[in-house]
């Protein structure tokens, strides 16, 4: 399982009124070994309304006391009061253990949205960059929709690079490789530290994430990056993004945090 925080914003939980609600489990889809994706009707009369991007809070009860775990919106805002996240699952965690006994019915109970992960651009950049590991990913999964409106009323260009450790700890992979092969301006890699599979197709290539940057020719003041994931990962692509010469203003951060 995996909490996180978004740089600059994390201290709002504590600081604003929440929106709580319902959410009622419709269905578990099992991603990978560890992996889970879950589908939630919102039970709220009010609906939610966010951006793609943002996450929600599930609240936890534990030992007479409140506990929150924060989970990206891996879906797009659409019109059947759906929401999903995936959660990667962590032995004895608090929200690995109550998810894993949750049944279809049973109802959770949350808050949000929240968080400034988003595509804010008044004027869209000339390219983004979308680099995520793990359940990261799940960000850009709700972008879809909002990114194949902007290559197809803009020139701007999408880059989407996943890092994993293996082929079998893709997420979504396959709504990636449809949304690159479908628009000319738009790119995704998915890369492995770890296995490469016997015969790679194209969009599979060797090492992390941070090793494909340079190959990515940055051009300061027309790229904007977005990095979602672990904290070794982020910390190591902006480094490696200023040392490219992307100003750390066009570089938006959130990291993933391993919490019980």
């Amino acid at each position: 399982m995996c909490n996180f925080v978004t740089f600059k914003f994390a201290w709002f939980l504590n600081k604003m009124n929440l929106h709580k609600f319902k959410l009622i489990l419709q269905e578990k889809i099992t991603l990978t070994a560890n992996t889970q994706h879950f589908r939630f009707a919102i039970d709220d009369p009010s609906g939610l309304e966010y951006k793609p991007g943002q996450f929600i809070s599930l609240h936890i009860e534990s030992d007479g006391k409140e506990h929150r775990r924060n989970y990206s919106i891996a879906n797009p805002p659409q019109q059947d009061n759906l929401l999903e996240i995936a959660m990667a699952f962590l032995p004895n965690g608090l929200a690995s253990t109550l998810l894993e006994k949750t049944q279809p019915g049973d109802k959770l109970d949350a808050s949000g949205p929240y968080g400034q992960f988003v595509l804010k651009d008044p004027v869209p950049p000339q390219r983004y960059l979308l680099i995520g590991t793990g359940t990261g990913i799940t960000p850009y999964r709700s972008m879809l929709p909002q990114l194949r409106h902007l290559l197809e009323t803009t020139n701007t260009k999408i880059v989407i690079l996943q890092g994993v450790r293996t082929p079998a700890d893709l997420l979504y992979s396959g709504e990636f490789v449809e949304f690159a092969a479908s628009y000319p301006n738009a790119t995704f890699k998915a890369c492995y530290s770890r296995e490469m599979p016997h015969e790679p197709q194209d969009f599979e290539v060797s090492g992390y994430v941070q090793d494909q940057l340079a190959g990515l020719h940055i051009q300061p003041g027309n790229d904007i990056a977005y990095l979602c994931g672990n904290p070794a990962m982020v910390d190591a692509a902006f480094q490696a993004l200023q040392e490219l010469g992307l100003d750390r203003a066009h570089i938006r951060r959130e990291k993933y945090l391993s919490s019980k």
